[in-house]
């Protein structure tokens, strides 16, 4: 028994050790866990991505026209590939730009709440689930910055949001003065899951500086990099933060 869990914590170590190398490459610093902390690995949960808006619903529009819903899917996706990349079980409420509506929902609303219900129930479906859904903010003045995680009303949902923010900030953009805080009950999504929720405002689509690296691959790439390795501390590792 000891021999298996001594098996087990080397397979964590060299696990974080991968991370560690991936996150150097381009040049994040990460929080530091006390390695005293460590259980085995859990594969039993399974991250799913959630690209807000889509299909005819394109999200907060910027200056240049850049479409919300494009830039969530772009970041879903790199996040998707790194996520399996390290072997972490992964799905997506959507792949692509364009989203199949029932054909009984007539209008934009009708097809936008039957778009979430969908989601929700796909989601619900999928055992041990940790949503991470992907949005961008806006703000009728340039000024406002920063990204902001936004945790739903479940297990775990708290903790989790709180160190994803604190990631994201030291990471990213320590000079955000945003915090992490629940979300509003009129998000169907978060509403309606049972699982651990997490909403990610990954910055301004209003603020000329902040869009124009939401479109950079490379911003992008840091982004993806950030909420795994923020998943991968709280809930592969189970440490109890």
């Amino acid at each position: 028994m000891e021999l298996r869990f001594l098996r087990r914590r080397i397979g964590v170590l060299l696990f974080i050790s991968g991370i560690a190398i991936l996150v150097a490459t381009i040049g994040l610093q990460l929080l530091e866990p006390s390695a005293e902390t460590l259980e085995p690995i859990s594969s039993s949960y399974c991250m799913v991505i959630d690209p807000g808006h889509g299909g005819e619903d394109g999200g907060a529009v910027a200056a240049d026209g850049t479409l919300e819903a494009d830039v969530n899917l772009q970041i879903a996706l790199r996040l998707r590939s790194l996520a399996a990349l390290c072997g972490v079980p992964v799905a997506t409420t959507r792949d692509t730009v364009s989203i199949d509506y029932p054909i009984d929902a007539e209008t934009l609303a009708a097809r936008k709440a039957a778009d979430q219900k969908q989601r929700a129930a796909f989601i619900n479906s999928i055992q041990n689930a940790v949503l991470i859904s992907i949005h961008q903010n806006f703000y009728p003045a340039p000024g406002p910055h920063g990204a902001e995680a936004l945790y739903a009303n479940t297990e775990h949902s708290e903790a989790f949001g709180k160190l994803l923010h604190e990631v994201l900030k030291k990471t990213l953009d320590p000079e955000n003065r945003r915090v992490a805080a629940p979300i509003s009950d009129e998000i169907y999504l978060m509403r309606n899951v049972n699982c651990p929720a997490v909403l990610v405002e990954c910055g301004f689509l209003s603020n000329p500086e902040e869009l124009e690296k939401l479109k950079s691959d490379s911003y992008d790439q840091k982004l993806a990099l950030v909420m795994l390795s923020a998943y991968l501390q709280y809930f592969q590792t189970g440490w109890n933060l």
